[in-house]
């Protein structure tokens, strides 16, 4: 593990005053002297950050660059022949790609073409929703030939467009779409914003989080197309009021004060497909359910209901990934780490690194590796009203010892 803390001979107490002033300086020649106060200071901040980052940043010479991106990246996934597919959420400006696959060069490309990534929030009224990806939230390669897309379908994560979530199977020998299952209004309501997605391992059922209002679980039995609603407003699915989300060694808070709220996000599920694991961002708590419970929802509504226990204590985490013994990887937001969570509850940290700003979704390849991206919510327009203080978008991979 190296750091660079000491790279240029002086400590960040005596080097801080200078490079607030060459910040400011720097500021000034960029912007103008007539840009508004409040835009001042974040930009202020903003060119400090770079500045002072060789200084203090911390990196761990095991986490390797794979592919650097032009706008936020949340979701990755790798296939079983080693493809890599990453998505971009509508979050804070009208992306040009969705959905996109890392060739080997680093650059993306469009997937599984262009016209399934057309949608622009300016041409809402012209692209119908429910054959093109409105704003997509995350991507799942199932390891038997197919790529899954989660399309939550809410710009800026707001008012879902109607008949736009959807849950989206791709074939990726001929890449085309080969499925399309709708959330009806019942499942993905106007305040839903469907997150993340695991599969069975027999290919019956998916497993989703809801992360909007209510939060939830959401089932679809894949072979009948049909899907409904778990613990829905349930508190194992809902964000906990004493959670801190901590970034930069404080709370996260948006100009007005207001803490993030993200209800169920993360998703795990071990390795023989029995226990589905979830857990809230703004949360410090992991749940877990037998997963056959969740399928017996649907002919019987309350055959989950008070079924869910508590896992383990955490910490607000994005991201999850069952590994092979079926400990859990942790994104750990607030320290820009990669945490394991072993099945006898026991946490440890993998790697720490300052270029992890919100680890955000993990996925496994076939070579070996971890593939981690770095959405730098933390960052975003949201908690920055100037616009983003880090856009350093990438995708990193680390080997497990």
């Amino acid at each position: 593990m190296t750091s660079t803390s000491s790279r240029f001979g002086l400590s960040a107490q005596t080097a801080l005053p200078t490079i607030l002033a060459i910040a400011f300086a720097a500021t000034l020649t960029s912007t103008g002297p007539s840009l508004a106060q409040s835009s001042t200071v974040e930009t202020i901040k903003s060119e400090t950050r770079k500045l002072i980052a060789p200084i203090t940043s911390k990196t761990d010479e095991r986490l390797e660059e794979v592919a650097k991106f032009d706008h936020q990246v949340t979701g990755v996934t790798v296939s079983e022949d080693n493809r890599i597919f990453v998505n971009s959420p509508r979050w804070s400006e009208d992306v040009p790609v969705s959905v996109a696959e890392v060739m080997r060069d680093g650059t993306i490309k469009p997937y599984p073409n262009d016209e399934w990534n057309a949608w622009r929030n300016a041409r809402m009224s012209e692209v119908t929703p429910g054959d093109h990806f409105v704003s997509v939230q995350s991507v799942v390669a199932d390891g038997k030939g197919s790529l899954w897309v989660v399309d939550p379908a809410a710009p800026n994560t707001e008012k879902t467009v109607k008949d736009g979530p959807k849950l989206v199977q791709i074939d990726l020998k001929t890449n085309s779409v080969k499925k399309v299952y709708p959330f009806a209004a019942d499942v993905a309501g106007p305040a839903s914003y469907m997150n993340d997605v695991r599969l069975s391992p027999d290919g019956k059922f998916a497993y989703l989080t809801d992360s909007g209002v209510p939060g939830g679980l959401v089932v679809v039995d894949l072979n009948a197309g049909k899907a409904w609603r778990v613990l829905s407003d349930d508190a194992t699915t809902q964000m906990e009021k004493d959670a801190v989300v901590m970034t930069d060694g404080k709370p996260l808070k948006r100009p007005d004060g207001r803490q993030p709220m993200f209800n169920a996000d993360g998703l795990a599920l071990s390795n023989d497909g029995a226990t589905l694991y979830w857990q809230a961002v703004t949360a410090k708590t992991m749940y877990r359910i037998d997963a056959s419970l969740l399928q017996q929802a649907g002919t019987n509504p309350d055959a989950a209901k008070g079924k869910a226990e508590k896992f383990a204590t955490t910490e607000p985490v994005d991201g999850l990934w069952t590994g092979k013994d079926d400990s859990i990887y942790l994104s750990a937001v607030g320290a820009d780490a990669v945490k394991l969570l072993k099945q006898d509850r026991k946490i440890e940290t993998v790697l720490t690194d300052s270029r992890l700003r919100w680890p955000d979704t993990f996925s496994q390849g076939p070579d070996g590796f971890i593939y981690v991206t770095a959405s730098h919510i933390q960052d975003s327009p949201w908690f920055h009203p100037s616009g983003w203080a880090n856009k350093d978008f990438t995708l990193f991979r680390f080997r497990p010892e």
